[in-house]
């Protein structure tokens, strides 16, 4: 009964942690809005016009750099991100084709080329959320990509691996084999909050959903023996109840654990030890790699921890992916610093999928964080932090506050080559001290001003800023038709002629469809004159 255990545990586990990933973003959200309001100014509704002495200023900072902005061109950027692809995708193969191979071996069975690339090429899936994840793909294209890649392996294996073999047979093989995995992952990743929290969630709801199996088992065990403890117990208890109670009160032992296994991931991650494309990788690895090995338990016993042998390339290609994208990072990457009209969360959110997630391929963004980008931005050390109940440690209660947070940020690529976001987290209150300071650590600039009103002020201080602070070589300002462009302009009037020319770049979106990407993007590759 064993593998049926582990089945239902890790099937347990995962809907316990997507749900699990839904309550924590609400209310770390919640958390973020109550803690921004402190009864100052805020980015979204200042309504206090900007001073006329000078922006306000930096208490500290990010170290001065000592190694010259890197220039990077569009072209550059692109080439990254297949790099990126290419790397995962190599990576897969190598995976897939080891695990055939392997499955060949011990079952005895001919190992042909043919053999080999179909279930190689069925095995590939894992691929797929990663790409999902590199590029930002909606709902539907990533459950479409799935479900057709499993329709695809059937057919491929009905047709190609033995023609005596039936189409139920096959269907029935690969629903086990791959089917299940497919739903745990897809589950996983589906959903903006699901996809950042639910895969660091779910090692600690496999924790405690092995307590509840062992209370479960703990209570056959005196089932078994009739024990009198059980006749008391069930004497003032209903048996639902006494039943629930031996699922759930090991998890006031086991909460301990699961919270120090998820403080160690964090700090993995804080540490650089882990990025989130490859802890997603090995994990959807793992998750694929489980059914074979619960198939083999009955025959194989321990020997079945062998089909957890192509986990052992993931930190190989590591290794790989970091020398290569080290070589293009002899310099320092441009930082691109990106301000928006709060309180657009649908518009921010799709111009970070598509412009922001690309530049990370080959620069540094930072950000004032707040509840519109929650999903796209938290990592394991915010969700840990917010469960540990120190979620306000974060946040800039002063100025004093912005050197020890900005001496936090992480300004060099994860392994696979991306770059993180930092975010400064700031009361309404300091809002304005932790923008001066960002200005001055960036390169350039992306604001996105759709729907942009005059009453949204703190955005008419984040011009003023932008156009009187020296250093920063170009401003992209995204505009739709309700922007109201005359205050805006305004804002930065009397300080252009301190500007250099061309400074500030205007995009209009016409109508509701929004612009092009590498129309966004294109003006930010634009060469610093900062160290």
């Amino acid at each position: 009964m064993l593998p049926g255990k582990i089945a239902t545990l890790l099937i347990l586990a995962t809907f316990l942690s997507v749900v699990g990933a839904l309550i924590v973003a609400n209310r770390y959200r919640a958390a973020m809005q109550r803690l921004m309001k402190t009864g100052g100014i805020s980015p979204s509704t200042a309504t206090a016009a900007p001073p006329a002495a000078g922006p306000p200023a930096a208490t500290g900072g990010p170290p001065a750099p000592v190694t010259p902005v890197t220039p990077v061109t569009p072209a550059d950027n692109r080439r990254a991100r297949r790099q990126l692809i290419a790397g995962f995708v190599i990576l897969t193969l190598l995976m897939a084709l080891t695990r055939t191979v392997q499955m060949q071996v011990m079952a005895d069975g001919p190992i042909t080329w043919k053999t080999v690339l179909t279930l190689g090429a069925a095995y590939s899936w894992p691929v797929v959320p990663v790409i999902a994840v590199i590029d930002r793909w909606r709902r539907r294209r990533l459950v479409a990509t799935l479900l057709l890649w499993f329709v695809a392996a059937v057919a491929l294996l009905t047709w190609r691996v033995n023609e005596n073999v039936s189409f139920a047979q096959v269907l029935f093989w690969m629903s086990l084999d791959i089917g299940l995995p497919l739903v745990i992952v897809t589950s996983l990743c589906l959903g903006g909050a699901t996809r950042a929290v639910g895969p660091w969630l779910a090692p600690v709801f496999i924790v405690l959903c092995w307590a509840s199996q062992a209370g479960i088992d703990l209570l056959s065990e005196l089932v078994d023996r009739q024990s009198p403890v059980l006749y008391w117990l069930t004497g003032w208890l209903p048996a639902s109840a006494a039943i629930a109670l031996f699922a759930l009160a090991p998890w006031l032992v086991a909460w301990w654990p699961a919270k120090a296994l998820g403080r160690r991931l964090a700090a993995a991650y804080a540490r650089r030890q882990v990025s989130e494309l490859f802890y997603l990788f090995s994990a959807v690895w793992v998750i694929a790699l489980t059914g074979p090995a619960l198939g083999a338990i009955a025959s194989q016993g321990l020997g079945a921890l062998l089909d957890f042998l192509p986990l052992l390339w993931i930190p190989l290609g590591a290794r790989v992916m970091q020398a290569v994208t080290g070589k293009r990072s002899a310099g320092r990457p441009p930082t691109l610093l990106v301000l928006r009209v709060f309180r657009q969360d649908a518009n921010v959110q799709d111009l970070f999928d598509r412009v922001i997630d690309r530049w990370r391929s080959t620069g540094n963004t930072v950000l004032i964080a707040g509840t519109d980008l929650a999903d796209r931005t938290i990592d394991p050390d915010d969700i840990f932090t917010f469960i540990d109940g120190r979620l306000g440690e974060r946040f800039i209660r002063s100025p004093a506050d912005i050197a020890r947070r900005l001496a936090d940020f992480e300004w060099q690529p994860d392994v696979e080559g991306r770059y993180r976001v930092n975010e400064c987290y700031c009361h309404d209150t300091t809002w304005q001290q932790a923008l001066a300071a960002l200005v001055r650590a960036s390169d350039v600039v992306l604001m996105d001003l759709r729907n942009f009103v005059a009453q949204n002020e703190g955005c008419l201080h984040e011009l003023w800023v932008l156009a009187t602070t020296p250093g920063l070589a170009r401003v992209v300002v995204l505009m739709n038709e309700r922007t109201q462009l005359p205050p805006a302009q305004a804002a930065i009037a009397e300080a252009t002629a301190s500007a250099p020319a061309g400074r500030f770049v205007w995009l209009m979106q016409h109508g509701d469809e929004p612009p092009v990407t590498e129309e966004v993007l294109t003006p930010l590759f634009v060469a610093s004159d900062k160290p």
